[in-house]
Parts: structure tokens; sequence; C-alpha cells
């Protein structure tokens, strides 16, 4: 149908089915349900509106609720605070589309965040971009994930790297669940910029060439990491665990830094600053990185960042 947004469509068909009725608050009606979660007209009482405007809503059509009935919708199918932003930007209430139309020019970090990275000597650090380009990596952040530095910068990617890099497979322990947030944040950057060509262009990519990614794509889920944990195990020093926060700059709201730490005195702070002296040992603050098999590193496909 001509003028539908799709990815609007799909998203709420994917949330009404994975609400479990028995937790919504409905009455026993005892009809039997043919597809699981809720019906249309289970959404739309939860909600507050009519049948018919949430079943022209789901279908994409070109309507905008208003914010109270965005909010309502969320709450009827039980979104997380990712989840309502998300609905929010591709119904088009958010401001984000629009002002980011403006800004896809080419990403660079000022001389002052590169200082600060740096600084934090023995924790690693990332800048991340636009649809998960690596902007910066400090030594450390270089030893305990790969040199994104020998990444082509057209294809330095986190997302790229998690999925097409055997070397991310392996290191870390909980590579799923990892991979998994790396495509439901992508798909959270997929909602507030849905007409950036390179990011459709990354996602056509990932999607083709695995297919966990295309798996995990299909499901249409969505987060927003703001702090979280990674289990790995390195080469070199062994299993640890890195807790994780994230950092918006002001002024700059395309570009995230992430900042890794281990508890202190336990083995992964042991193994982390073992870490640290070896990447400090190598050549001119680089470390002698473990060789990455690059398979599907290597294509000529290049990516602004």
């Amino acid at each position: 149908m001509a003028g539908t947004n799709r990815e609007l469509a799909d998203f709420l068909r994917r949330a009404r089915s994975q609400v479990d009725p028995s937790r919504a608050g409905l009455p026993p009606d005892g009809r039997v349900r043919r597809v699981p979660g809720l019906r249309r007209e289970e959404v739309a009482l939860l909600a507050g509106v009519s049948t018919d405007y949430y079943a022209r809503l789901e279908q994409g059509r070109r309507i905008t609720p208003s914010a109270a009935v965005v909010e309502a919708v969320g709450r009827a199918l039980g979104l997380d605070a990712a989840g309502r932003a998300h609905l929010a930007d591709l119904i088009g209430l958010s401001s984000a589309p629009a002002s980011r139309r403006g800004r896809r020019g080419v990403q660079r970090v000022r001389p002052g965040l590169h200082q600060l990275i740096d600084a934090l000597d023995g924790e690693p650090a990332l800048v991340l971009g636009r649809r998960t380009d690596v902007l910066a990596a400090n030594r450390m952040a270089r030893a305990l994930f790969t040199d994104f530095d020998e990444i082509p910068p057209g294809q330095r990617n986190y997302a790229r790297w998690m999925f097409l890099d055997e070397d991310a497979r392996s290191l870390f322990v909980d590579w799923p669940d990892q991979a998994r947030a790396a495509v439901e944040s992508l798909r959270f950057e997929v909602g507030r910029d849905p007409d950036d060509s390179r990011t459709t262009a990354l996602v056509a990519e990932l999607r083709e060439r695995s297919r966990e990614f295309d798996q995990w794509w299909e499901q249409h889920r969505v987060h927003q990491r703001t702090h979280g944990s990674k289990r790995l195990r390195h080469p070199l020093v062994g299993d640890l665990t890195v807790e994780y926060e994230t950092l918006a700059l002001p002024g700059d709201p395309d570009t995230t830094l992430y900042v890794y730490t281990t508890e202190a005195d336990s083995p992964s702070r042991r193994a982390m600053d073992l870490l640290a002296s070896w990447t400090a040992s190598g050549p001119g603050g680089h470390p002698a990185h473990r060789g990455h098999r690059r398979a599907g590193l290597g294509a000529d496909s290049r990516v602004e960042r």
C-alpha cells in the first residue's frame, strides 16, 4: 500500500504478539486464541482508543496520534523506555530524524575527546558514532577487543565486527547475548533516522552475510545500551568480566563514549592490569595484536563515518 509506514506496522504487530494476555489485566472471554499475544481490539481497549483507530495505526497508515495516545499504546504493549522511544520515532513524534538529517556528514572526534580517552590509562574506552561506527579507541580498547585502527575506515563498525569477524565470536563468552544487543541497538538507530542510506546499506549487508543477524533483525526488538557487562575469554589474559557505562556527549547526540571497568581487587582487575602492562610494552603504544582472520572485514564496501 502506497504511503504505508512498514517499519511501524511490523513493530506494532510483533510487539502485540509478545504480550501475555493473562498478564495484561483483561478479563477472560472464553474465545480460543489462534495466534499468540493480544488481539487488536484488546490493545485498543487497554490504550483507550477505538479498534478502528488502532487497526489503522498498526497497518502503518499515515496518521499522527498525539503523544498521549502513543504513550497509552506503549503501556498497552508493555514497551520499555527504549521501545516507547522507538515507537515515537517511527510515528514521527520525535524531532530526532529531522535534526539528524542535517548532520549526516563525516563524523570526526575532536582532539580533546581523543586526549580524554587516552588519559583513561588502564581502562578501555571507545567512541561510537552513528550506526555503531567506531570513531576512536584507546590502546586498552584495542588490546581488549580488536585493533580497530587496522580496519579500513569505511568498515570500522562495531556491529559489523561483531558479526563478520570470527575473533569476536570467540572473544565473547556470551556472544549471542552481545550480538543480539548489537542488533537491537541498530534497530533503535534505524528508527531514529530511517532514511539514512548508509545505515540501510549496513543492515542489508549484515542480513545477507549473517544468518543470526537476519533472524534477530526480523524480530524487531529494540534496545538502547546505557550500561551492562560483558564476559570475555581473552586469548592473552584469560577470562574476565567488564562493566561498561555510556556517556552521551553534550552538543553531539550522535556520539557516545563507552568506558569499560572491572571490580577492584578481582581476578578480572588483575587480568586487565596484566593486559595494560602488555599493551604498554607494544611499539608506539600499540599492542602487538593477535592475528585477525578478517573474514568478511576486507570487502570493499565504504560506510561513511
